[in-house]
């Protein structure tokens, strides 16, 4: 069974280990005098006396500011209980240098002629130091109360960012599943070939955006792989009304983003624009400096019969970068173009909550 000795912080005995041999040699040459550093089994015996009893006048003092502590809790009684703290350990000290002159005396280690003197100024020396490592291990307390919360802070912190994070994980639009559904069923009775081709894409599609539950980032180059499938289901539905150049160099593409970033700005800009064989929607994704992706369309604004919305997706992938720690994604708009800048993410460790 493990015996428990009361601690105010958790640097109680770090602190003890420190103090006791200055304490001793400094104590026993105020109590003793001379004689403390004249015969060596004197300066042995009564160091190991002074060290030993001072440990339990130690462990006594920090069950009693345990139990000041639990009696006064809180900032407000702060000051109360440092002060009933401070007045205890006098007493207390009274009776420790009062029972180490006698066990001195009794041992003949002692001058009577200098006893009250000594005791007297033990007593000032004993009083100090209690003030001292009062404040001390007050202080102590509080900067470990203060790196537990900060701790549990950054904890929930956490925790609350990562549901967040889960509460915007892209989710497969069903308007889309619904039409990628009809254009195959059409395809089947036209073209099986073409047919096959185009349930081959959509099943990279939708598994693809099943997978970004499991990993918070991909590379460029995996999310473009991913879009060339995704454009060509939205080409098989509206033919050659969007169109999308593509021009990334080698170094943006092995580089990281949040996956489905490119595939919710496509869909955004295909949801809000009017688009046709003459009048397509173009769409620009290309790298630049290799520390970020633009993503350009041209703005033919649809005219909406009921509202809804279709900003919501590009809102979470914005907030979803500034729950990541990463610079934002900027928006700039005209009358005639939107563009979108990614920042990219050289390392997935660079992804902190």
């Amino acid at each position: 069974m493990r015996i428990r000795l009361p601690q105010y912080t958790g640097k109680d005995y770090v602190v003890l280990a420190i103090i006791v041999v200055p304490y001793t040699i400094l104590l026993n040459s105020v109590i003793l005098g001379r004689e403390y550093f004249n015969s060596a089994s004197v300066f042995i015996i009564s160091s190991l006396i002074t060290a030993l009893t001072h440990v339990v006048y130690f462990v006594a003092c920090g069950a009693v500011a345990i139990i000041m502590k639990s009696r006064f809790s809180g900032e407000p009684q702060a000051w109360v209980r440092l002060g009933a703290m401070i007045f205890t350990f006098l007493l207390i000290s009274g009776f420790y240098l009062l029972f180490l002159f006698w066990i001195m005396g009794k041992l003949g280690f002692m001058q009577n002629d200098h006893v009250e003197n000594a005791f007297i100024w033990a007593y000032i020396g004993q009083a100090i130091l209690n003030i001292f490592i009062t404040f001390l291990m007050e202080g102590i307390a509080r900067y470990e109360n203060w790196k537990a919360n900060f701790a549990e802070s950054g904890l929930l912190r956490h925790t609350y960012h990562q549901s967040q994070l889960q509460g915007l994980k892209s989710q497969v639009n069903p308007h889309f599943l619904f039409n990628s559904l009809n254009s195959l069923s059409s395809l089947i009775s036209e073209d099986e070939e073409q047919a096959e081709q185009f349930l081959n894409e959509m099943s990279q599609v939708y598994r693809y955006m099943l997978r970004n539950e499991e990993d918070p980032l991909v590379t460029v180059e995996t999310e473009l792989k991913f879009l060339q499938s995704y454009l060509y289901l939205l080409n098989a539905r509206y033919g050659n009304s969007i169109q999308m150049q593509m021009d990334v160099n080698v170094a943006a593409a092995v580089k990281f983003l949040a996956p489905l970033s490119l595939q919710v700005i496509v869909e955004n800009a295909y949801t809000l624009n009017a688009f046709s064989k003459k009048s397509p929607l173009l769409l620009q994704i290309f790298s630049v400096e290799d520390d970020c992706i633009l993503v350009k369309n041209n703005i033919q604004p649809k005219v909406l019969t009921e509202p809804m919305d279709f900003e919501s997706g590009l809102d979470n992938l914005v907030t979803k970068y500034r729950l990541m720690n990463q610079p934002p994604i900027q928006i700039t708009e005209d009358e005639n173009e939107r563009v979108i800048r990614i920042p990219l993410i050289a390392r997935k460790e660079e992804v902190l909550l």
